[in-house]
Protein backbone atom coordinates (compact mmCIF):
# COMPACT_ATOMS: atom_id res chain seq x y z
CA UNK A 1 0.00 0.00 0.00
CA UNK A 2 1.41 3.18 -0.80
CA UNK A 3 1.46 6.36 1.27
CA UNK A 4 -1.61 8.24 -0.15
CA UNK A 5 -3.68 5.30 -0.25
CA UNK A 6 -3.38 5.08 3.44
CA UNK A 7 -3.51 8.84 3.82
CA UNK A 8 -6.78 8.43 2.25
CA UNK A 9 -8.33 5.41 4.23
CA UNK A 10 -7.58 7.82 7.15
CA UNK A 11 -8.95 10.66 5.54
CA UNK A 12 -12.36 8.91 5.22
CA UNK A 13 -12.71 8.81 9.08
CA UNK A 14 -11.77 12.85 9.31
CA UNK A 15 -8.32 12.64 10.03
CA UNK A 16 -5.84 15.02 8.67
CA UNK A 17 -2.69 12.85 8.45
CA UNK A 18 -0.33 15.90 6.93
CA UNK A 19 -1.64 18.27 9.78
CA UNK A 20 -0.92 14.97 12.71
CA UNK A 21 2.29 14.71 11.36
CA UNK A 22 3.20 18.46 11.73
CA UNK A 23 2.09 18.57 15.33
CA UNK A 24 4.00 15.43 16.14
CA UNK A 25 7.26 16.77 14.83
CA UNK A 26 7.22 19.73 17.46
CA UNK A 27 6.88 18.05 20.14
CA UNK A 28 9.87 17.51 23.17
CA UNK A 29 10.05 14.07 24.06
CA UNK A 30 13.22 13.79 26.58
CA UNK A 31 15.76 10.76 26.11
CA UNK A 32 17.00 10.06 29.26
CA UNK A 33 21.02 10.08 29.68
CA UNK A 34 21.19 7.09 32.06
CA UNK A 35 20.50 4.24 29.62
CA UNK A 36 23.66 4.39 27.84
CA UNK A 37 25.76 4.21 31.02
CA UNK A 38 23.55 1.95 33.62
CA UNK A 39 22.74 5.15 35.87
CA UNK A 40 26.26 4.93 36.59
CA UNK A 41 27.10 8.91 36.56
CA UNK A 42 30.98 10.59 37.05
CA UNK A 43 30.64 11.92 40.18
CA UNK A 44 30.81 8.89 42.50
CA UNK A 45 33.35 5.08 41.97
CA UNK A 46 31.69 3.73 39.15
CA UNK A 47 32.84 0.44 40.40
CA UNK A 48 30.64 0.71 43.53
CA UNK A 49 27.41 -0.98 43.79
CA UNK A 50 23.82 1.18 42.79
CA UNK A 51 22.08 1.88 45.76
CA UNK A 52 18.60 3.54 46.81
CA UNK A 53 17.13 0.79 45.27
CA UNK A 54 18.67 1.68 42.09
CA UNK A 55 19.40 -1.96 39.84
CA UNK A 56 20.49 -2.37 36.29
CA UNK A 57 20.53 -6.07 35.18
CA UNK A 58 22.95 -7.58 32.64
CA UNK A 59 26.48 -6.62 31.58
CA UNK A 60 25.92 -6.26 27.74
CA UNK A 61 29.12 -4.82 26.06
CA UNK A 62 29.82 -1.39 25.20
CA UNK A 63 28.55 0.88 28.23
CA UNK A 64 29.85 4.65 27.63
CA UNK A 65 32.40 4.74 30.23
CA UNK A 66 33.08 8.77 29.51
CA UNK A 67 31.03 11.95 28.95
CA UNK A 68 32.15 11.67 25.58
CA UNK A 69 31.13 7.89 25.02
CA UNK A 70 28.35 8.66 26.56
CA UNK A 71 27.71 11.84 24.06
CA UNK A 72 28.57 10.02 20.92
CA UNK A 73 26.32 7.20 22.14
CA UNK A 74 23.82 9.42 22.39
CA UNK A 75 23.92 10.80 19.01
CA UNK A 76 23.75 7.79 17.28
CA UNK A 77 20.48 7.26 18.68
CA UNK A 78 19.17 11.22 17.90
CA UNK A 79 20.54 10.15 14.13
CA UNK A 80 17.74 6.77 14.55
CA UNK A 81 14.66 8.72 15.89
CA UNK A 82 12.34 11.08 14.56
CA UNK A 83 10.71 14.38 16.42
CA UNK A 84 11.64 16.86 18.56
CA UNK A 85 14.38 15.63 21.78
CA UNK A 86 15.28 16.73 24.61
CA UNK A 87 17.99 15.34 26.90
CA UNK A 88 17.14 14.47 30.94
CA UNK A 89 20.13 14.54 33.06
CA UNK A 90 20.58 13.21 36.42
CA UNK A 91 23.00 15.60 38.58
CA UNK A 92 25.58 12.55 39.04
CA UNK A 93 26.24 13.22 35.43
CA UNK A 94 28.38 16.63 36.55
CA UNK A 95 31.61 16.52 33.99
CA UNK A 96 34.68 17.96 36.25
CA UNK A 97 37.86 19.06 34.32
CA UNK A 98 41.31 18.86 35.50
CA UNK A 99 40.31 17.53 38.53
CA UNK A 100 37.93 20.17 39.61
CA UNK A 101 35.28 17.72 41.40
CA UNK A 102 32.68 19.36 43.76
CA UNK A 103 30.69 16.56 46.00
CA UNK A 104 26.91 16.87 45.06
CA UNK A 105 26.15 19.31 47.77
CA UNK A 106 28.53 22.02 46.02
CA UNK A 107 27.39 21.02 42.00
CA UNK A 108 27.37 24.86 40.36
CA UNK A 109 26.33 25.57 36.58
CA UNK A 110 29.86 24.96 35.37
CA UNK A 111 30.23 21.59 35.95
CA UNK A 112 27.36 20.97 32.99
CA UNK A 113 28.80 23.43 30.54
CA UNK A 114 29.77 20.70 28.19
CA UNK A 115 26.28 19.23 28.24
CA UNK A 116 25.07 22.80 27.24
CA UNK A 117 27.45 22.71 24.28
CA UNK A 118 26.29 19.81 23.48
CA UNK A 119 22.48 20.74 23.83
CA UNK A 120 23.33 23.64 21.61
CA UNK A 121 24.94 22.34 18.56
CA UNK A 122 21.68 20.21 18.40
CA UNK A 123 19.08 22.35 18.73
CA UNK A 124 18.23 20.33 22.17
CA UNK A 125 16.63 21.38 25.36
CA UNK A 126 17.06 19.84 28.73
CA UNK A 127 15.48 18.35 31.51
CA UNK A 128 17.65 17.61 35.31
CA UNK A 129 17.41 15.57 38.20
CA UNK A 130 19.01 15.45 41.53
CA UNK A 131 20.36 12.29 42.50
CA UNK A 132 19.69 11.12 45.61
CA UNK A 133 21.00 7.66 45.06
CA UNK A 134 24.06 5.88 45.25
CA UNK A 135 26.20 8.23 47.76
CA UNK A 136 28.08 7.48 51.25
CA UNK A 137 25.52 10.28 52.07
CA UNK A 138 22.53 8.57 52.34
CA UNK A 139 22.17 7.09 55.18
CA UNK A 140 20.17 5.22 53.51
CA UNK A 141 17.85 8.10 54.24
CA UNK A 142 17.94 11.38 52.40
CA UNK A 143 15.44 14.27 52.73
CA UNK A 144 14.13 12.54 55.31
CA UNK A 145 16.34 11.40 57.75
CA UNK A 146 16.57 12.31 61.10
CA UNK A 147 20.25 12.86 60.93
CA UNK A 148 20.05 16.66 60.51
CA UNK A 149 23.48 16.77 58.93
CA UNK A 150 22.39 14.06 56.15
CA UNK A 151 19.11 15.99 55.49
CA UNK A 152 21.44 19.31 55.26
CA UNK A 153 23.73 18.01 52.54
CA UNK A 154 20.45 16.35 50.35
CA UNK A 155 18.73 20.31 50.80
CA UNK A 156 21.73 21.86 49.48
CA UNK A 157 22.07 19.43 46.98
CA UNK A 158 18.48 20.31 46.00
CA UNK A 159 19.14 24.07 45.50
CA UNK A 160 22.15 23.20 44.18
CA UNK A 161 20.06 21.99 41.28
CA UNK A 162 17.57 24.38 41.58
CA UNK A 163 20.35 26.64 40.23
CA UNK A 164 21.55 24.42 37.92
CA UNK A 165 18.10 23.86 36.37
CA UNK A 166 17.82 27.88 36.08
CA UNK A 167 20.95 27.80 34.02
CA UNK A 168 20.23 24.73 31.60
CA UNK A 169 16.51 26.65 30.87
CA UNK A 170 18.20 29.99 30.30
CA UNK A 171 21.43 28.63 28.12
CA UNK A 172 19.33 26.76 26.18
CA UNK A 173 15.94 28.74 25.65
CA UNK A 174 13.44 25.68 26.82
CA UNK A 175 12.21 25.54 29.78
CA UNK A 176 13.35 22.71 32.01
CA UNK A 177 11.59 20.03 34.23
CA UNK A 178 13.63 19.23 37.37
CA UNK A 179 12.27 16.19 38.89
CA UNK A 180 12.58 15.67 42.17
CA UNK A 181 12.50 11.36 43.72
CA UNK A 182 13.95 9.87 46.46
CA UNK A 183 14.05 5.95 47.19
CA UNK A 184 13.42 7.09 51.26
CA UNK A 185 11.39 4.05 53.00
CA UNK A 186 11.84 1.16 55.22
CA UNK A 187 12.39 -2.37 54.16
CA UNK A 188 9.85 -3.39 56.99
CA UNK A 189 6.88 -1.84 59.27
CA UNK A 190 8.13 0.89 60.40
CA UNK A 191 7.25 2.51 64.02
CA UNK A 192 6.97 6.34 63.01
CA UNK A 193 5.36 6.69 59.56
CA UNK A 194 4.61 10.91 60.50
CA UNK A 195 8.15 11.94 61.12
CA UNK A 196 9.84 10.94 57.98
CA UNK A 197 7.05 12.53 56.04
CA UNK A 198 7.26 15.83 58.04
CA UNK A 199 11.12 15.90 57.54
CA UNK A 200 10.54 15.26 53.77
CA UNK A 201 8.05 18.07 53.64
CA UNK A 202 10.19 20.66 55.06
CA UNK A 203 13.36 19.53 53.30
CA UNK A 204 11.49 20.01 49.68
CA UNK A 205 10.42 23.19 51.05
CA UNK A 206 13.35 24.66 51.90
CA UNK A 207 14.86 23.19 47.99
CA UNK A 208 12.07 24.86 46.45
CA UNK A 209 12.75 28.60 48.76
CA UNK A 210 16.10 28.90 46.28
CA UNK A 211 14.66 31.70 44.15
CA UNK A 212 13.94 30.79 40.22
CA UNK A 213 11.47 31.43 37.53
CA UNK A 214 8.83 29.34 37.29
CA UNK A 215 8.08 29.54 33.48
CA UNK A 216 11.41 28.34 33.04
CA UNK A 217 12.07 25.83 35.98
CA UNK A 218 9.31 23.17 36.86
CA UNK A 219 9.99 21.50 39.71
CA UNK A 220 8.27 17.96 40.04
CA UNK A 221 7.40 15.85 42.74
CA UNK A 222 7.39 12.20 41.96
CA UNK A 223 6.36 9.24 44.17
CA UNK A 224 7.22 5.81 44.35
CA UNK A 225 4.71 2.96 45.65
CA UNK A 226 7.67 0.47 47.06
CA UNK A 227 11.47 -0.31 45.52
CA UNK A 228 13.78 -2.70 46.71
CA UNK A 229 14.69 -2.34 50.45
CA UNK A 230 12.03 0.22 50.62
CA UNK A 231 8.94 -2.65 50.28
CA UNK A 232 7.28 -1.79 53.57
CA UNK A 233 7.06 2.50 53.64
CA UNK A 234 7.89 4.98 51.11
CA UNK A 235 8.20 8.09 51.98
CA UNK A 236 7.17 9.82 49.28
CA UNK A 237 3.76 8.00 47.93
CA UNK A 238 1.07 9.19 45.94
CA UNK A 239 -0.75 10.86 48.35
CA UNK A 240 1.87 12.69 49.83
CA UNK A 241 3.54 13.90 46.69
CA UNK A 242 0.42 14.48 44.74
CA UNK A 243 -0.80 16.39 48.11
CA UNK A 244 2.41 18.34 48.23
CA UNK A 245 2.24 19.53 44.57
CA UNK A 246 -1.54 20.33 45.09
CA UNK A 247 -0.68 22.72 47.90
CA UNK A 248 2.06 24.04 45.75
CA UNK A 249 0.66 25.00 42.35
CA UNK A 250 2.14 28.02 42.15
CA UNK A 251 5.79 26.59 42.69
CA UNK A 252 5.83 22.87 41.30
CA UNK A 253 4.02 20.18 39.14
CA UNK A 254 3.37 16.47 39.91
CA UNK A 255 5.17 13.59 38.18
CA UNK A 256 3.77 10.65 37.24
CA UNK A 257 5.78 7.60 36.48
CA UNK A 258 3.69 5.05 35.11
CA UNK A 259 5.95 2.26 36.68
CA UNK A 260 5.66 3.70 40.09
CA UNK A 261 1.57 2.54 40.81
CA UNK A 262 0.10 -0.51 42.08
CA UNK A 263 0.29 -2.76 38.94
CA UNK A 264 -3.66 -2.21 38.86
CA UNK A 265 -3.45 1.43 38.22
CA UNK A 266 -2.67 2.94 35.04
CA UNK A 267 -1.20 6.88 34.40
CA UNK A 268 -3.52 6.84 31.45
CA UNK A 269 -6.62 7.70 33.75
CA UNK A 270 -4.50 9.18 36.25
CA UNK A 271 -3.76 11.91 33.49
CA UNK A 272 -7.24 13.43 32.78
CA UNK A 273 -8.16 13.43 36.32
CA UNK A 274 -4.83 15.62 37.31
CA UNK A 275 -5.39 17.61 34.32
CA UNK A 276 -8.62 18.68 35.61
CA UNK A 277 -7.05 20.21 38.28
CA UNK A 278 -3.61 20.99 37.24
CA UNK A 279 -2.18 23.42 34.49
CA UNK A 280 1.15 21.26 33.73
CA UNK A 281 2.17 17.85 34.79
CA UNK A 282 5.25 15.65 33.92
CA UNK A 283 5.56 12.14 33.07
CA UNK A 284 7.81 9.55 33.32
CA UNK A 285 7.17 6.95 30.70
CA UNK A 286 8.59 3.14 31.60
CA UNK A 287 7.46 -0.29 31.40
CA UNK A 288 7.16 -2.25 34.26
CA UNK A 289 6.58 -5.86 34.79
CA UNK A 290 4.46 -6.41 37.96
CA UNK A 291 6.68 -3.24 39.71
CA UNK A 292 8.85 -0.55 38.55
CA UNK A 293 11.37 -2.87 36.46
CA UNK A 294 11.91 0.38 33.68
CA UNK A 295 12.05 -2.33 30.96
CA UNK A 296 12.79 -0.84 27.51
CA UNK A 297 9.42 1.05 26.44
CA UNK A 298 7.24 -0.59 23.63
CA UNK A 299 4.02 0.02 21.73
CA UNK A 300 2.01 -1.76 24.29
CA UNK A 301 -1.57 -1.00 25.42
CA UNK A 302 -0.70 1.77 28.14
CA UNK A 303 1.86 3.55 26.16
CA UNK A 304 -0.77 3.63 23.64
CA UNK A 305 -3.70 4.89 26.20
CA UNK A 306 -1.09 7.18 28.05
CA UNK A 307 -0.22 9.18 24.65
CA UNK A 308 -3.94 9.16 23.49
CA UNK A 309 -5.03 10.83 26.59
CA UNK A 310 -1.87 13.50 26.44
CA UNK A 311 -3.55 14.40 22.79
CA UNK A 312 -7.11 13.89 24.13
CA UNK A 313 -6.55 16.38 27.04
CA UNK A 314 -4.43 19.01 25.23
CA UNK A 315 -0.58 18.00 26.48
CA UNK A 316 0.69 18.62 23.47
CA UNK A 317 -0.12 22.02 23.88
CA UNK A 318 2.46 22.23 27.12
CA UNK A 319 0.15 21.10 29.45
CA UNK A 320 2.29 17.61 29.36
CA UNK A 321 6.31 17.45 29.63
CA UNK A 322 7.32 14.00 28.23
CA UNK A 323 10.63 11.56 29.44
CA UNK A 324 11.45 8.09 28.93
CA UNK A 325 12.79 6.60 32.20
CA UNK A 326 13.95 3.01 31.94
CA UNK A 327 17.59 1.21 31.91
CA UNK A 328 18.60 -2.42 30.58
CA UNK A 329 21.90 -3.25 30.78
CA UNK A 330 20.76 -6.96 29.62
CA UNK A 331 20.62 -5.83 25.10
CA UNK A 332 22.53 -3.15 23.10
CA UNK A 333 21.76 0.07 24.93
CA UNK A 334 21.33 2.13 21.79
CA UNK A 335 19.13 -0.68 20.05
CA UNK A 336 17.49 0.02 23.60
CA UNK A 337 16.79 4.05 23.53
CA UNK A 338 15.89 3.94 19.73
CA UNK A 339 13.18 1.05 20.80
CA UNK A 340 11.74 3.01 23.68
CA UNK A 341 11.89 6.86 21.78
CA UNK A 342 10.52 5.49 18.38
CA UNK A 343 7.96 3.37 20.40
CA UNK A 344 6.39 7.26 22.00
CA UNK A 345 6.83 8.44 18.66
CA UNK A 346 4.65 5.73 17.08
CA UNK A 347 1.95 6.24 19.94
CA UNK A 348 1.73 9.76 20.00
CA UNK A 349 1.19 9.67 16.45
CA UNK A 350 -1.55 6.81 16.49
CA UNK A 351 -3.11 9.44 19.21
CA UNK A 352 -2.85 11.88 16.58
CA UNK A 353 -4.22 9.97 14.19
CA UNK A 354 -7.80 9.17 15.93
CA UNK A 355 -10.24 11.00 15.33
CA UNK A 356 -11.14 12.16 18.62
CA UNK A 357 -13.64 14.90 17.85
CA UNK A 358 -15.58 12.14 16.47
CA UNK A 359 -15.60 9.44 19.22
CA UNK A 360 -16.19 12.67 21.77
CA UNK A 361 -19.53 13.75 19.70
CA UNK A 362 -20.89 9.42 19.95
CA UNK A 363 -19.76 9.22 23.55
CA UNK A 364 -21.68 12.52 24.05
CA UNK A 365 -24.67 11.56 22.32
CA UNK A 366 -25.01 8.22 23.65
CA UNK A 367 -24.45 6.41 20.52
CA UNK A 368 -22.60 3.93 22.39
CA UNK A 369 -22.62 1.01 19.49
CA UNK A 370 -21.25 2.97 16.87
CA UNK A 371 -18.40 4.43 19.11
CA UNK A 372 -17.41 0.81 19.91
CA UNK A 373 -17.48 -0.18 16.00
CA UNK A 374 -15.58 2.90 15.12
CA UNK A 375 -13.20 2.27 17.80
CA UNK A 376 -12.61 -1.49 16.84
CA UNK A 377 -12.34 -0.27 12.69
CA UNK A 378 -10.08 2.24 13.42
CA UNK A 379 -7.43 0.16 14.51
CA UNK A 380 -6.77 -1.94 11.45
CA UNK A 381 -6.44 1.98 9.50
CA UNK A 382 -3.05 1.31 7.52
CA UNK A 383 -0.48 2.75 10.13
CA UNK A 384 2.37 1.63 9.14
CA UNK A 385 2.59 3.37 5.88
CA UNK A 386 2.22 7.00 7.68
CA UNK A 387 4.69 5.74 10.26
CA UNK A 388 6.98 5.11 7.25
CA UNK A 389 6.66 8.56 5.59
CA UNK A 390 7.07 10.39 8.91
CA UNK A 391 10.19 8.39 9.33
CA UNK A 392 11.02 9.57 5.79
CA UNK A 393 10.21 13.26 6.34
CA UNK A 394 12.25 13.50 9.54
CA UNK A 395 14.92 12.05 7.57
CA UNK A 396 15.92 8.98 9.65
CA UNK A 397 15.66 5.14 9.17
CA UNK A 398 12.35 3.60 8.85
CA UNK A 399 11.42 0.37 10.47
CA UNK A 400 13.60 -2.73 9.24
CA UNK A 401 16.55 -0.02 8.19
CA UNK A 402 18.15 1.10 11.58
CA UNK A 403 18.93 -1.97 13.26
CA UNK A 404 21.96 -2.61 11.27
CA UNK A 405 23.11 0.64 11.76
CA UNK A 406 23.34 0.03 15.01
CA UNK A 407 24.78 -3.34 14.23
CA UNK A 408 27.79 -1.81 12.59
CA UNK A 409 27.90 0.77 15.47
CA UNK A 410 28.55 -1.88 18.13
CA UNK A 411 30.81 -3.17 15.72
CA UNK A 412 32.90 -0.38 14.99
CA UNK A 413 32.27 1.97 18.53
CA UNK A 414 31.39 -0.12 21.34
CA UNK A 415 33.23 -3.87 20.82
CA UNK A 416 36.49 -1.60 21.16
CA UNK A 417 35.37 -0.58 24.70
CA UNK A 418 36.86 -2.61 26.81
Amino acid sequence: MSYETAKAAYAAFGVDVDAAMARLQSVPVSLHCWQGDDVRGFDTDPSKPLTGGIQTTGNYPGRARTPEELMTDIDEVLKLCPGTKKINLHASYAIFEDGDWADRDKLEPRHFTKWVEFCKARGLGADFNPTFFSHPKCDPLTLSSPNEDTRRFWIEHGKACIRISQYLAEELGQPCTMNIWTGDGFKDIPADRMGPRQRYKASIDEILSEPYDFNKVKPCVESKVFGIGVEAYTVGSAEFSLTYAAMNKEKCIPLMDNGHYHPTEVVSDKIPALLAFFPEIALHITRPIRWDSDHVVRLDDETQEICKEIVRCGGLDGRVNIALDYFDASINRIAAWTVGFRSVQKALLQALLTPNAAFKAMQDEGRFTELLVAQEESKTLPFGEIWAEYCRRAGVPEDGQWLAQVQAYERDVLSKRV
